[in-house]
This record gives C-alpha cells, structure tokens and sequence, in this order.
C-alpha cells in the first residue's frame, strides 16, 4: 500500500516505512495526470538535468547542506554547483542561510499547488474521500507508481495515531506497500518482471516479502480480491489495504488508495469493512477518470 505517507519511488529516515525519509522526488510519476513524455538522453539538456538533481537533494535533506557537501553528494564540481545555487535562489527555488548553507526555496510550494489544482485524480481524491464514511477516522493516501516505487500524491490523515509518517512526496518500495501492490497486480507480465527481477525484494521490517515468487504469488491474489494487503510489510504493528484505480483506456492502474492502521484491536468485522470502504473509493475514483465499468 502505501504511504505508511516504496526514487521512490529516493527518501526518509525515521521510524521504519516512514514515507519521507526514502529518496527525492525527481520524475513526475508514469500513470500521474501530465506526466511528460520520455525524452532519449540526447535530447536533454545537462545543465536543467543537473538543477534538477540539486533541487532533489535539497528537497531530500532533513537539515541546511553546505555547498560542499552538496557537489560531494552530486559528484559535481563546487563551482558548477555554486553557480547553480545562485540560480536557484534568485529565483527562489534554493534559499542561502547566514552561515553559508542551503535549504529549499519556497517557490516548490506554487508548483506542487498547481499541480493538485490541475490533476483530475488529486481533484477526486480530495471530493471523495471524505465522503466514504467508513474511512472517516484513519488515514487513507493516494499513491502512483513511479519505477518499482510508490510515490504518494495525497494523504489524509486520520484521527488514529500511526506508526509510520505518511507525507506527500515521500516514496518507499512498492512490494512492500498495499497501494504498490495494488497497482503492481495490474502490469503486464513483461513489465512485471523488469521491476522485480530475481533478486532479493528491499524489505522494511521483518514480515517484507523478499522473494519475488511470493510476492506475484500475493498479486495473484490482489488482481483477484481487487485489494492488497501490506501486512506489518512497511511498519511493524500496523495493517494497510490498497486498491487499484484506473483510468480510461489502460488495462493498468494508474493510482491506487490505500488505508493504514493499527492492527492490534482490528477485528474481522473492522477489516472487512475497512477492505470494502477502499475498494469503493477506488471505484468511485476510477468512475471519474473516466474508467470503464468493468475497470473501475
């Protein structure tokens, strides 16, 4: 599933499963609403590539980082990074603290705006989630795949406390996370087997699935329920369900829901209305995308 709110999918460090600390955003994620179109190599230009990559790693640190350690961490010169910087701060994509060293700018704040402003699924996550009263108390996130990662969009947080800290722009592994495999149970075989491969999965806690054949053995099952379990997968001690949300003319998912919570005191009755209230709001998002019926 998700975001507790797997690049990644890239960002965060606090408890484990915490949705910020696993990479830095630096792709609009495919299957998103305006996601560009992939460019060769050639066609791009090194110096916006570059910018780009600086804007991540100041998006990704907890803390200022001086400009040195930021041409370490990039491999660049300090000078190309120092005149980037200077760039990015007029144009207040970077800021520059007394002592020397670097945060992000404010501007990043318009743009993520802008984005949820312009994107259809962001629009109906935020009208629909709200509505499904069943998912009123704990926290439900709005996740696109974005490599073998999930990238969360949306979060909305419950009345529950939880384990993990979900935050929009945070990514982890999708084979550990409801929303991932939710989404990852509607790829083709091909590109199923790009991303994973045959080698260990990345695991978050000790219930991770780490070999490839019983996760496909668990998208079986999602493809078939229609919902994916993460399983303490991503936390220890906490339970999420994610569902598939699809979009006109693509037999693949293009989002996914999710819902975490704590699994001590979740009882049969609770999980299976929690397992149908995410799987209604994945339709009801799939429905106004655009998706077929019998798609969403």
């Amino acid at each position: 599933m998700p975001a507790p709110l797997p690049h990644p999918p890239r960002r965060k460090s606090r408890p484990a499963g915490s949705a910020t600390d696993r990479g830095t955003v630096d792709t609009t994620a495919p299957g998103a609403p305006g996601a560009p179109v992939s460019e060769p190599p050639a066609a791009r230009v090194p110096a916006v590539e570059r910018a780009v990559r600086l804007i991540d790693a100041l998006a990704a640190s907890r803390e200022p980082i001086a400009l040195a350690e930021l041409a370490r961490r990039l491999e660049l010169p300090k000078s190309s990074v120092h005149g980037l910087l200077a760039t990015l701060v007029a144009h207040g994509l970077a800021r520059r603290h007394d002592d020397g060293s670097f945060t992000l700018g404010s501007r990043p704040l318009q743009w993520a705006d802008a984005f949820a402003s312009q994107s259809d699924v962001l629009r109906a996550f935020d009208l629909h989630a709200r509505r499904v009263l069943a998912l009123a108390a704990e926290t439900v996130m709005l996740a696109v795949l974005d490599g073998d990662q999930v990238l969360y969009l949306a979060c909305r947080p419950g009345s529950r406390p939880l384990a993990v800290n979900f935050r929009v722009g945070g990514r982890l592994p999708a084979s550990c996370t409801s929303s991932g495999k939710a989404m990852l149970a509607f790829l083709p075989a091909d590109r199923l087997q790009a991303l994973l491969g045959d080698r260990p999965l990345p695991a978050l806690t000790r219930h991770s699935v780490a070999a490839p054949d019983a996760l496909r053995q668990q998208l079986a099952q999602a493809r078939k329920l229609g919902v994916a379990v993460d399983d303490e997968e991503t936390a220890e001690g906490m339970q999420c369900f994610g569902a598939p949300v699809f979009g006109p003319r693509r037999p693949e998912a293009v989002a996914a829901v999710a819902v975490s919570v704590i699994k001590a005191g979740l009882d049969p009755e609770r999980r299976q209305e929690l397992i149908a209230a995410i799987g209604t709001l994945a339709r009801q998002l799939s429905a106004a995308l655009g998706a077929l019926p019998q798609a969403a």
